[in-house]
Protein backbone atom coordinates (compact mmCIF):
# COMPACT_ATOMS: atom_id res chain seq x y z
CA UNK A 1 0.00 0.00 0.00
CA UNK A 2 2.96 2.28 1.20
CA UNK A 3 4.15 1.78 -2.66
CA UNK A 4 1.36 2.40 -3.83
CA UNK A 5 1.18 6.30 -2.51
CA UNK A 6 4.80 6.65 -2.87
CA UNK A 7 4.72 5.61 -6.98
CA UNK A 8 3.10 9.38 -7.93
CA UNK A 9 5.40 11.48 -5.79
CA UNK A 10 8.19 9.62 -7.21
CA UNK A 11 6.49 10.19 -10.89
CA UNK A 12 6.11 14.04 -10.10
CA UNK A 13 9.70 14.25 -8.96
CA UNK A 14 11.31 12.58 -11.88
CA UNK A 15 9.07 14.61 -14.26
CA UNK A 16 9.81 18.30 -12.18
CA UNK A 17 13.59 17.73 -13.37
CA UNK A 18 15.17 20.42 -15.29
CA UNK A 19 16.28 19.85 -18.91
CA UNK A 20 19.02 21.61 -20.47
CA UNK A 21 18.97 23.25 -23.88
CA UNK A 22 22.16 22.40 -24.38
CA UNK A 23 23.76 18.89 -24.67
CA UNK A 24 25.34 17.34 -21.97
CA UNK A 25 28.68 16.87 -24.01
CA UNK A 26 28.81 20.52 -24.92
CA UNK A 27 28.50 21.10 -21.14
CA UNK A 28 31.11 19.27 -20.21
CA UNK A 29 33.23 21.28 -22.35
CA UNK A 30 32.42 24.65 -20.64
CA UNK A 31 35.10 25.64 -18.16
CA UNK A 32 32.93 27.00 -15.43
CA UNK A 33 35.84 29.21 -13.94
CA UNK A 34 34.62 31.59 -17.46
CA UNK A 35 32.02 34.13 -16.76
CA UNK A 36 31.23 37.15 -18.99
CA UNK A 37 32.62 39.67 -16.48
CA UNK A 38 35.79 38.40 -16.77
CA UNK A 39 35.67 37.57 -20.36
CA UNK A 40 34.75 41.02 -21.29
CA UNK A 41 37.58 42.39 -19.35
CA UNK A 42 40.22 40.34 -20.46
CA UNK A 43 39.49 38.05 -23.64
CA UNK A 44 42.90 37.06 -24.67
CA UNK A 45 43.36 35.42 -20.82
CA UNK A 46 40.84 33.09 -22.14
CA UNK A 47 42.16 31.83 -25.65
CA UNK A 48 41.21 28.18 -25.82
CA UNK A 49 38.35 27.90 -23.76
CA UNK A 50 34.92 27.31 -23.80
CA UNK A 51 32.28 29.00 -22.06
CA UNK A 52 28.37 28.97 -22.20
CA UNK A 53 26.85 32.51 -22.85
CA UNK A 54 23.32 33.85 -23.20
CA UNK A 55 21.92 36.96 -24.38
CA UNK A 56 19.58 38.64 -27.25
CA UNK A 57 20.77 39.05 -30.71
CA UNK A 58 21.39 42.40 -31.66
CA UNK A 59 22.52 41.86 -35.32
CA UNK A 60 23.15 38.69 -37.69
CA UNK A 61 25.25 39.09 -41.15
CA UNK A 62 26.88 35.80 -43.08
CA UNK A 63 30.00 36.74 -45.22
CA UNK A 64 32.51 34.86 -47.57
CA UNK A 65 34.01 34.01 -44.16
CA UNK A 66 30.89 32.67 -42.03
CA UNK A 67 28.18 34.47 -40.37
CA UNK A 68 28.22 36.11 -37.24
CA UNK A 69 25.62 37.12 -34.38
CA UNK A 70 25.95 40.34 -31.85
CA UNK A 71 24.55 39.46 -28.76
CA UNK A 72 23.46 41.87 -25.83
CA UNK A 73 24.95 39.21 -22.94
CA UNK A 74 21.89 38.10 -20.21
CA UNK A 75 22.40 35.57 -17.45
CA UNK A 76 21.46 32.24 -17.74
CA UNK A 77 19.37 30.44 -15.78
CA UNK A 78 20.35 27.03 -14.32
CA UNK A 79 18.80 25.52 -17.29
CA UNK A 80 20.73 27.19 -19.10
CA UNK A 81 17.71 29.73 -20.98
CA UNK A 82 18.68 33.38 -20.99
CA UNK A 83 17.09 35.35 -17.53
CA UNK A 84 14.43 38.05 -18.72
CA UNK A 85 16.26 40.56 -15.97
CA UNK A 86 17.28 42.48 -19.12
CA UNK A 87 20.48 43.28 -17.03
CA UNK A 88 23.70 42.72 -19.48
CA UNK A 89 27.20 43.01 -19.05
CA UNK A 90 27.74 43.93 -22.72
CA UNK A 91 27.99 42.43 -25.83
CA UNK A 92 30.03 39.52 -27.51
CA UNK A 93 30.20 38.49 -31.30
CA UNK A 94 29.09 34.65 -32.07
CA UNK A 95 30.78 33.34 -35.33
CA UNK A 96 30.76 29.94 -37.53
CA UNK A 97 32.40 28.97 -40.75
CA UNK A 98 28.81 27.99 -41.76
CA UNK A 99 25.80 29.83 -43.46
CA UNK A 100 23.52 31.09 -40.41
CA UNK A 101 19.66 31.91 -41.35
CA UNK A 102 18.73 35.60 -40.73
CA UNK A 103 14.96 34.28 -40.54
CA UNK A 104 15.87 31.54 -37.48
CA UNK A 105 18.41 33.97 -35.85
CA UNK A 106 16.69 37.42 -36.20
CA UNK A 107 17.11 40.64 -33.77
CA UNK A 108 15.52 39.91 -30.80
CA UNK A 109 15.72 36.26 -30.80
CA UNK A 110 17.24 34.99 -26.94
CA UNK A 111 20.17 32.44 -27.98
CA UNK A 112 22.12 30.00 -25.68
CA UNK A 113 25.51 29.94 -27.15
CA UNK A 114 28.37 27.25 -26.07
CA UNK A 115 32.01 27.95 -27.60
CA UNK A 116 35.29 28.53 -27.87
CA UNK A 117 36.65 31.58 -26.78
CA UNK A 118 38.98 33.06 -30.13
CA UNK A 119 39.50 36.65 -28.61
CA UNK A 120 38.76 40.01 -29.23
CA UNK A 121 37.67 42.65 -32.00
CA UNK A 122 37.16 46.10 -32.15
CA UNK A 123 33.84 47.13 -34.50
CA UNK A 124 32.28 50.40 -34.39
CA UNK A 125 29.36 50.07 -31.98
CA UNK A 126 26.99 53.60 -32.69
CA UNK A 127 29.58 56.60 -32.20
CA UNK A 128 32.31 54.46 -30.39
CA UNK A 129 34.69 51.54 -30.75
CA UNK A 130 33.83 48.73 -29.12
CA UNK A 131 35.80 45.45 -28.23
CA UNK A 132 33.86 42.15 -28.27
CA UNK A 133 34.78 39.31 -26.93
CA UNK A 134 34.79 36.78 -29.72
CA UNK A 135 33.35 33.23 -29.29
CA UNK A 136 33.09 30.14 -32.06
CA UNK A 137 29.66 28.66 -31.96
CA UNK A 138 30.32 25.15 -30.73
CA UNK A 139 26.67 24.26 -30.05
CA UNK A 140 23.89 26.95 -30.42
CA UNK A 141 20.43 27.19 -29.36
CA UNK A 142 17.37 29.71 -30.35
CA UNK A 143 14.51 30.23 -28.28
CA UNK A 144 11.11 30.88 -29.57
CA UNK A 145 9.81 34.53 -29.47
CA UNK A 146 6.52 36.11 -29.00
CA UNK A 147 5.84 39.11 -29.47
CA UNK A 148 2.74 40.81 -30.12
CA UNK A 149 2.70 40.36 -33.99
CA UNK A 150 3.11 36.49 -33.54
CA UNK A 151 0.62 36.12 -30.31
CA UNK A 152 0.98 35.60 -26.89
CA UNK A 153 1.41 31.85 -25.94
CA UNK A 154 -0.61 31.54 -23.36
CA UNK A 155 -4.47 32.75 -22.77
CA UNK A 156 -5.37 36.30 -22.25
CA UNK A 157 -4.26 37.68 -19.23
CA UNK A 158 -7.30 38.50 -17.76
CA UNK A 159 -11.05 40.06 -18.78
CA UNK A 160 -9.60 43.67 -19.05
CA UNK A 161 -8.58 42.53 -23.06
CA UNK A 162 -11.64 42.04 -24.97
CA UNK A 163 -11.99 38.43 -25.50
CA UNK A 164 -15.57 37.55 -26.73
CA UNK A 165 -14.51 33.37 -25.42
CA UNK A 166 -12.87 34.46 -22.14
CA UNK A 167 -16.16 33.54 -19.87
CA UNK A 168 -16.07 29.80 -21.19
CA UNK A 169 -18.69 29.89 -24.02
CA UNK A 170 -16.10 28.39 -26.42
CA UNK A 171 -17.01 24.78 -27.30
CA UNK A 172 -12.95 23.23 -27.61
CA UNK A 173 -9.84 23.42 -24.97
CA UNK A 174 -9.25 26.90 -22.80
CA UNK A 175 -6.18 27.16 -24.66
CA UNK A 176 -7.26 26.74 -27.96
CA UNK A 177 -9.88 29.83 -28.84
CA UNK A 178 -9.46 33.08 -30.84
CA UNK A 179 -7.05 35.66 -28.42
CA UNK A 180 -9.07 38.22 -29.43
CA UNK A 181 -8.67 41.24 -31.50
CA UNK A 182 -5.65 42.43 -29.65
CA UNK A 183 -3.69 39.27 -30.48
CA UNK A 184 -3.24 36.94 -33.85
CA UNK A 185 -3.83 33.58 -33.96
CA UNK A 186 -0.31 31.72 -34.02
Amino acid sequence: MKRLLLMPFLALLLLSGCAHVISEEARRLVDPTVNFDRLRDNPDAYIGKYAMLGGMIAGAKNTKEGGQLEVVQLDLESDGIPEDTFRSGGRFLATTPNFLDIMIYKPGRLVTIVGEVKGKKTLPLDEIDYTYPVISIREIHALKTYDTDQGYPYPTPGPYLYDPYYYGYWPGPYWYRPLGPAFKRW
